[in-house]
């Protein structure tokens, strides 16, 4: 067996799929590569319970002694594949290598809705686990019968049940082995002690890795069915233009294309994915004026003065009406998070076939199980006639176009009787994906004559919520006039808009907008983002105002001793030493350089996440160059602390990305940030050094870690901003151009 450092770049090239943990790529995502094996994985475990009730819906153990599991949650880049394994082989006494796993196919998995959050750990590792010591207390009982000794004498570890004094045992595969279990989850049940531990906590290598760097890796922009076309849609130059007449003459001269136009859904397919290209950019198509959209230079007036549906207040606490004239100081301030995209690095894609009585669909969706039924209804088939199976795409993070090229594929295979590959053009996907929607937040704040909040109101302007949680209507669907729930879910924007720190009266005031200019999506860590970064703004401005340093001025007002360990943590990991901000040092051959804190509680009630940074600025140009991140992370328990250190330091980046450089620009028909010149993401030359200290708490029920490393990003940029600058930034992105008028002005609001 092959250890990590073992491993060689010739092992790797030999072997074609190298090894991992001294195991090779695990059989189930090799199965996934053709269709043939797809329907292998189907035909050996359909008609197992699916109900999310039985054990037997989320574990089967083989004659062998092996097992697979089953989750409705995917791996999207987070780690899932490995932790989730991770959890089930610590209660079932297994090495990791025994343990296989099935994800987000909708015929072979428990529906545990979608994957998003740290949902796929919190609901679908802990269902697999507590399925797993279930099956534990009974395969002891098995095991006790077998062996005839009391059920307290023995353990399940290396696959067998055997006394804990020694002696010989009884394989799992031979006690149940190729059987169903016909139990209950025990939602109650006992787990394993954290002291015992052997599985959980260890920083075991994730399967998909190797693959992915050896090119081997089959995502489903790769997979291919017999017979497939590849597909491609065309979309109209304004949004809500209608489709007025289509001149398939022109494409004549590009063979074996066939046109489907459907009310205003306009396609094309054909054998090979040039020629669908060559049609789809020759073919000529009149379409009618449609010119809806708002001025993006007035974007956050217009939301301020939209038209409300309702008011929610989902924070009330104290008399902020009554307090806020008696404080000492006040303070207000407007900030601005604008539209932006999902940026995906590749476009969305996926491969239909839809048979008279059935269809399938192979996706990168997060929502497998959602949109299951959505695709039953919108083409009128039966649930159990319907299957989406997860193949890993290139990026997601929220619904960005992957259902969309679900429902095209689904749509021209349909039409055409044979199978349909739809991968999006990188214009589809800045163009059409759903993007995370724009959000004016006013804050105003009184203190006390310490400095203290007294008074705390957050208002803010978001869409509202239409049908089901998770569901967006999706843009093909609509085209070709077809049946589908029309829902609107942005995600949850309302968290975290009240400060952490102690303060009796607090009022969060959400005006739910009846309409958004465009269609509006769930992003990464929805809403959090642009809150946190207003909240803990605001905090800064506080603690300037009182002469307190930044961090002192936090650790005085958290009464949690999680959130005070994550705090002086980051802090300590800095180097932090007490002063005030701005920072008092001259700048150095025109770099004014400057520190930053913020720190949140991740939805008021998850995850402790500290953040402290070092940044440059500029002040001929007005770039800021982010040069040291430290982020103190506490989950509760840690399942990998590897695949944990990566979810952070990517979502940190990530979150660096959307603070420095996005937004969506459009013009009054049409999203106009179409490629990577109009929306710039960040590049490796701008990522700074990252330093993560986790705080494991094996005693503690877990958190994940999907997005809670975002939010904390934005107030820690911003903050360090001002105390290089001393200059408040209200508006995102801080692009250069924003930067370098804000400080020749020396203006509050940039």
């Amino acid at each position: 067996m092959k250890t990590t450092s073992d491993l060689s770049r010739r092992d790797i090239l030999r072997s074609g799929s190298a090894l991992i943990v001294g195991f090779a790529i695990h059989r189930i995502a090799l199965r996934r590569a053709t269709a043939g094996e797809s329907d292998d994985a189907g035909a050996r475990f359909a008609g197992e319970p699916v109900d999310g009730t039985e054990v037997d819906s989320f574990l089967a153990i083989h004659p062998d002694g092996s097992a697979t599991v089953f989750t409705g949650k995917v791996d999207l880049g987070t780690g899932l594949r490995i932790a989730v394994r991770q959890m089930a082989a610590e209660e079932l006494g297994l090495p990791v290598e025994k343990v296989d796993l099935i994800e987000g196919d909708t015929l072979l998995t428990p529906d545990q809705g979608r994957t998003g959050g740290s949902s796929g750990l919190t609901q679908g590792g802990v269902g697999v686990r507590q399925a797993a010591a279930t099956a534990r207390e009974q395969l002891i009982s098995l095991g006790a019968a077998k062996l005839q000794r009391a059920g307290g004498e023995l353990v399940l570890a290396g696959g067998q049940v055997r006394p804990k004094a020694g002696g010989p045992g009884v394989g799992i595969g031979d006690l149940i082995g190729g059987k169903r279990l016909s139990l209950k989850v025990n939602p109650k049940v006992v787990l394993k002690d954290s002291a015992t531990y052997t599985v959980v906590g260890k920083p075991l290598l994730r399967p998909d890795v190797p693959g992915k760097c050896t090119g081997t890796q089959t995502f489903v922009h790769d997979f291919k069915l017999p017979g497939m076309l590849h597909g491609r849609v065309i979309r109209p130059p304004r949004i809500g233009a209608k489709l007025l007449s289509v001149n398939d003459a022109s494409i004549a001269n590009i063979p074996d294309v066939r046109v489907v136009r459907i009310a205003d859904f306009l396609g094309v397919a054909a054998k090979t994915e040039w020629a669908a290209i060559r049609a789809a950019s020759t073919l000529e198509a009149k379409w009618s004026d449609a010119a809806g959209l708002p001025h993006i230079a007035d974007l956050d007036n217009f939301l301020r003065h939209s038209a409300v549906d309702h008011d929610e207040t989902p924070v009330n606490r104290g008399d902020t009406k009554q307090a806020m004239p008696g404080g000492a100081k006040h303070f207000s301030a407007d900030y601005y998070f604008p539209y932006q995209g999902h940026a995906s690095m590749g476009p969305s894609c996926a491969v239909a076939d839809f048979r008279p009585d059935a269809l399938t669909i192979w996706t990168g969706s997060q929502s497998t199980h959602l949109f299951r039924n959505i695709f039953a209804e919108s083409f009128g088939l039966p649930l159990d006639k319907v299957r989406l199976i997860y193949l890993e795409g290139s990026g997601c993070y929220g619904q960005n176009g992957h259902e969309d090229a679900c429902a095209d594929a689904a749509i021209l295979s349909k039409a055409l009787g044979a199978p349909v590959r739809v991968q999006w053009t990188r214009q589809d996907e800045h163009g059409w994906d759903p993007k995370g929607p724009p959000q004016p937040v006013t804050i105003r704040v009184a203190t006390d004559a310490q400095g203290n909040i007294a008074a705390w109101e957050t208002e803010t302007w978001i869409p509202m919520w239409i049908n089901t949680k998770g569901t967006i209507h999706l843009v093909g669907l609509d085209a070709a006039g077809m049946t589908q729930r029309q829902g609107r879910w942005p995600g949850s924007l309302d968290e975290n808009l009240d400060p952490p720190y102690t303060s009796p009266n607090v009022s969060v005031v959400i005006h739910r907008l009846k309409d958004s200019p465009l269609r509006p999506g769930h992003v990464r860590a929805p809403g959090k983002v642009a809150n946190a970064w207003a909240v803990e703004s605001m905090v800064d401005e506080l603690a300037m105002a009182a002469g307190e340093d930044s961090v002192a001025y936090r650790v005085k007002r958290l009464s949690d001793q999680r959130a005070v360990e994550v705090v002086k943590r980051a802090a300590a990991m800095l180097d932090w030493q007490q002063r005030p901000s701005p920072n008092p040092r001259p700048a150095a051959k025109g770099l004014l350089t400057g520190r930053g804190f913020s720190y949140i509680r991740y939805r008021g009630n998850e995850n402790y996440v500290a953040m402290a940074m070092e940044v440059g600025v500029d002040r001929a140009s007005g770039k800021v160059s982010v040069q040291r991140v430290v982020c103190a992370h506490d989950c509760g328990l840690v399942v990998n602390p590897d695949s944990l250190k990566n979810q952070i330091e990517g979502s940190i980046i990530q979150s660096l990305s959307k603070m420095l450089f996005e937004e969506v620009k459009f013009d009054r028909s049409r999203v106009t940030s179409v490629d990577w010149a109009g929306y710039p993401v960040i590049r490796f030359p701008d990522v700074p050094t990252i330093d993560v200290a986790l705080i494991d708490r094996p005693d503690q029920p877990l958190m994940g870690a999907g997005e809670a490393s975002l939010p904390p990003v934005g107030g820690a940029l911003a903050n360090a901003i001002f105390d290089a600058t001393g200059v408040r930034l209200r508006t995102v992105p801080f692009t250069p151009g924003r930067v370098k008028a804000a400080v020749a002005a020396k203006h509050i609001v940039a």
